[in-house]
């Protein structure tokens, strides 16, 4: 999974929003596939779930970076 989050930081901002936003969505069907008994891998719903914890952890990494700056 390094190597994911390693390939998420070289990714600006905006790329970051619309995979999370893609994978948001790709959670929804996934969950929407489990509830009418349709989904063919149920951990694919954990993976997703962490990429976008991986962005998340990326971006409010930026954002103390960025305060930090500030407050210098």
């Amino acid at each position: 999974m390094r190597k994911d989050a390693g390939e998420l930081r070289e990714l600006s901002g905006l790329e970051l929003e619309k995979r999370a936003s893609d994978l948001k969505q790709e959670l929804f069907n996934l969950r929407f596939q489990l509830a009418v008994n349709q989904l063919e891998n149920p951990m694919r719903i954990k993976a997703v779930k962490k990429r976008i914890a991986i962005i998340k952890t990326i971006q409010r990494e930026r954002e103390l970076r960025e305060l930090a700056a500030g407050n210098n």
